[in-house]
């Protein structure tokens, strides 16, 4: 499977989908590990089987095995990331701010790739998961190390495609089962 299996997967009212699919995917703003971690990390986060596999076998083609791990290392973390410092983020009771989140995330410190690649990756999957505290975090580290806000936005604008390329999927296989 590829990008352009997926994007012939889109129904015709997702045409705009599909061809933001094939425009990202040749998009020049990031580097071919930037751009194709965030697609996997993005396809990682939604978890929908044909977009996840399809991404895959792409991503297989310009990804190392480590930036491969990477990626999904960059969906998991911020899967559980994301939903707990939301929560704080949306409680009224900010205590729960003071206290230590005691959770393991080893991984932010070694992610095995470039520490920005990994940022932009969890930007990305924190914007699927609607985590803002999360997003202003990772996006103002990429800012302090000189990123182009042209690089942040491209990989939210993957992020969002691939998120709804994986609800269009999920719709269009839910109407057929």
């Amino acid at each position: 499977m590829s990008i352009d299996t997926l994007r012939d997967l889109m129904p015709a009212y997702a045409k705009d989908i599909s061809l933001n699919l094939g425009s990202l995917a040749s998009e020049t703003v990031l580097t071919d590990q930037q751009k194709w971690g965030c697609f996997l990390a993005s396809a990682h986060a939604v978890g929908v089987a044909p977009v996840v596999k399809a991404i895959e076998a792409a991503a297989a083609e310009k990804l190392s095995p480590e930036a491969m791990t990477a990626a999904k290392s960059a969906a998991a973390i911020m899967g559980m990331n994301n939903i707990y410092y939301r929560s704080l983020h949306l409680m009224k009771n900010q205590e729960y701010t003071t206290l230590p989140a005691r959770l393991r995330m080893n991984i932010l410190a070694n992610p095995g790739v470039d520490k920005m690649d990994f940022e932009l990756w969890s930007t990305a999957v924190s914007a699927i998961n609607g985590c803002g505290a999360c997003m202003d975090a990772h996006e103002s580290e990429l800012r302090k190390h000189g990123v182009p806000a042209a690089q942040v936005q491209t990989a939210l604008r993957i992020a969002s495609v691939v998120h709804a390329a994986s609800r269009i999927a999920a719709s269009e296989t839910a109407l057929q089962g």
